[in-house]
């Protein structure tokens, strides 16, 4: 089968940071399902592991962790599927990645594709969809479906993908206002159709920000980026008993100055379910089925921004190269090979 990998890790500008190749098709586990890939989307993720993660001496390692497609076989124990579902997913971290003809995927992790979405658009939701879902609702706690509780979240970093679904949930299915940053037209116009009642920028001071739009304290704070360099004035503009949850990777996070308003603080890193096998592992299928619905009702909508062109290395290396230069807008995606 086709697919897109590397040999060895190193910077998007290397010839072979990624390269095409054949693969032996994948036997799928008892749970699994053996997906015919359609399309795929990139996310940071892939950036990180690609220029960080060493394959095993003379393997090669394939990335992708977005996808949608046909379910063309079925492990012995499935039962959420069967040959011939449309399905999407994001996958796990310590497995084979999406950016292949043929992928096996544990069926708890994956959902059933919006039918209202083409495989581009459906492949732009999966990552970035869990992740935001379960930073909000299993991490952070917010109240679902609660409208008239009140409360603030502040979204930092709400241009990108995880960004964009967020602002999104958080206007379905809680009573938040929800405040998001961004810092040029483009991206403050992008979070205002993602529909946050208010945007600030995030190269000025939050805290005055936030007074000049007539907001006190957020309640809840999703740092999506820069979670070290914005720490001091999350600790000044989060509210006393408040949440802060965050996806980035800081090199050092101290989070002392936050105790004395006893904040919580959390994680979501989305693998976690899958990449442990936790007994809750299913409720990824349960949350992707829910967002699906979401969006074929209407209420949600793919956060996909950019559809450029057929699965392979060169394509791929372009997406790479757009995340990291900082510039990228909602989500990009490929299909087809």
């Amino acid at each position: 089968m086709k697919a897109v990998g590397y040999y060895a890790p190193g910077p998007i500008d290397r010839p072979d940071s990624l390269v095409d190749m054949e693969l032996p098709t994948p036997t799928p586990r008892p749970r699994d399902l053996l997906v015919r890939v359609k399309a795929v989307s990139v996310n940071p993720i892939d950036t990180k592991v690609r220029s960080s993660a060493a394959p095993a001496q003379g393997e090669a390692r394939v990335l992708g962790w977005d996808a949608s497609g046909v379910v063309e076989a079925v492990g012995d124990q499935v039962t959420l599927f069967r040959p011939g579902d449309e399905v999407f997913y994001a996958g796990a971290l310590q497995r084979p990645g999406t950016n292949a003809e043929l992928h096996a995927v544990d069926e708890r992790i994956v959902g059933p594709k919006p039918r209202s979405l083409d495989w581009d658009a459906a492949a732009a939701v999966p990552l970035t969809a869990l992740t935001a879902w379960e930073l909000l609702f299993d991490r952070m706690r917010a109240p679902y479906g609660e409208k008239t509780t009140g409360g603030v979240l502040l979204v930092i970093g709400g241009a990108g993908g995880v960004g964009s679904i967020l602002i999104q949930l958080a206007r379905l299915l809680t009573g938040l206002t929800v405040v998001a940053t961004a810092s040029r037209p483009e991206t403050i116009a992008w979070v205002r159709t993602m529909g946050a009642h208010h945007v600030i920028n995030h190269r000025k001071p939050l805290n005055d920000e936030l007074a000049a739009i007539g907001v006190g304290k957020a309640d809840y704070v999703a740092s999506l980026t820069a979670s070290d360099r914005h720490l001091l004035a999350i600790a000044e503009l989060i509210a006393p008993e408040g949440v802060m949850g965050l996806i980035d990777d800081p090199t050092t996070f101290d989070i002392m100055p936050l105790k004395r308003k006893s904040v919580t603080v959390c994680w979501e890193l989305m693998y976690t379910r899958s990449m442990f096998e936790t007994p809750d592992m299913v409720a990824q299928h349960r949350i992707l089925e829910e967002v699906s619905a979401l969006v074929d009702s209407g209420l949600l909508r793919t956060t996909m921004t950019r559809s450029a062109g057929p699965i392979n290395a060169a394509n791929l290396k372009k997406l790479h190269a757009l995340l990291e230069s900082g510039e990228a807008i909602g989500k990009a995606v490929l299909a087809g090979f």
